[in-house]
């Protein structure tokens, strides 16, 4: 028999990724009660991302998307000295510039270097490259450091996380919610908040599919730690190769529509050590560390999905793609103010669920 939890004035924020976890901090700084439901913690899309923020290395359009992203890249330095101060963990955020190689002639632009500016800022380049990008603004943050320091942020903060609960229905009536059914019975709140990523789609009707990335890292020969050969994110045409600062280089990452299919392919492998090794030749003797995969929340038109829903009391933060990283601060700001504040920026008029349904 179902048992009912009644939490009061509580806002439920259901999805423990980034989104859903700074959300919640954001929430509970203003001082809201916040609970976090998570089916599983573990794959939470943050897990397997890269952590690039590019948005001018992505070329971006001009528009609200860029401005989103823009805005949020602008937030980072800040908010995340805020989280670690509250948590105690670096989340290892690093200005350190993207460099985007090109093998073929392009539109040249303030930022293009030629071939022998590319090739001296950054040694062992393929051969191949004719010249590039340089963006100094865009840069990185460790990915699985921030969502650790994110959750325990969120526990020094008395955030109340449930994991291993799975929200099977959202039930409501005259336009509002009125309760969750979960795997561990039913829940209410006064609130409700959606940013469960690349499944939200399996809790209301709206646009968000899963497509599939796989990942790998390599590590840096041990001779070699002390002077990096790659101190700065390479976004190349058919491959993005991300370094830590303790020796590991990301490489990523294919974009599948195979579903919730899970696991590592030899196709999906091949393609990363392919690219990757053609436009960065050195990486073809670094040791292979790990691979992995995960799933990125993609809509119709690339843009996230935020703001209000079709019911007064659940709030939509989802559908961020490629950029769920670089969108986490502004998201989570832009969602607290709307639902604690009843602020709505201007940037949230784009993000809006109905303009997949304008009538």
């Amino acid at each position: 028999m179902n048992r009912s939890m009644q939490f009061g004035s509580e806002i439920i924020v259901i999805g423990g990724g980034v989104i859903g976890l700074a959300t919640a901090i954001e929430l509970r700084l203003m001082g809201a009660e916040v609970k976090v439901l998570c089916k599983d913690f573990k794959a939470a899309a943050g897990h397997a991302a890269a952590g690039m923020l590019a948005p001018q290395a992505e070329q971006i359009l001009t528009g609200s998307m860029l401005d989103l992203c823009l805005a949020s890249r602008e937030l980072y330095p800040e908010w995340v000295r805020k989280i670690e101060s509250i948590s105690g963990v670096d989340a290892g955020y690093w200005q350190c510039g993207i460099l985007a190689p090109r093998y073929h002639q392009v539109d040249k632009s303030i930022q293009w270097l030629d071939m022998a500016t590319i090739h001296d800022r950054q040694a062992g380049l393929s051969e191949s490259i004719v010249g590039g990008y340089w963006y100094p603004a865009d840069g990185q943050v460790d990915n699985r450091a921030l969502i650790r320091s994110l959750f325990d942020a969120s526990q020094s903060l008395g955030i109340k996380f449930l994991d291993g609960l799975e929200v099977t229905n959202i039930r409501h009536n005259c336009g509002r919610v009125t309760h969750l059914e979960t795997s561990q019975g039913d829940i209410t709140a006064q609130h409700y908040i959606l940013a469960t990523g690349a499944w939200s789609q399996q809790l209301l009707p709206i646009p968000v599919v899963p497509r599939k990335g796989q990942m790998l890292s390599v590590l840096v020969p041990t001779e070699q730690i002390a002077y990096l050969p790659l101190q700065q994110v390479l976004f190349g045409e058919e491959i993005y190769i991300v370094p830590r600062r303790d020796g590991k280089i990301i490489i990523g990452a294919t974009n599948e529509d195979v579903g919730f299919t899970p696991q590592n392919t030899p196709r999906g492998v091949q393609q990363l050590l392919t690219n990757a090794t053609r436009l960065f030749p050195i990486l073809q003797d670094f040791p292979i560390h790990e691979s992995w995969w995960g799933f990125r929340p993609a809509t119709p038109d690339q843009l996230p999905i935020l703001g209000s829903s079709p019911y007064d009391n659940l709030t939509l933060a989802t559908g961020h793609h490629r950029n769920g990283i670089l969108l986490t601060p502004i998201t989570a700001k832009l969602i607290a103010d709307l639902v604690w504040h009843q602020q709505a920026d201007n940037l949230l008029s784009a993000m809006s669920y109905q303009r997949f349904n304008p009538c």
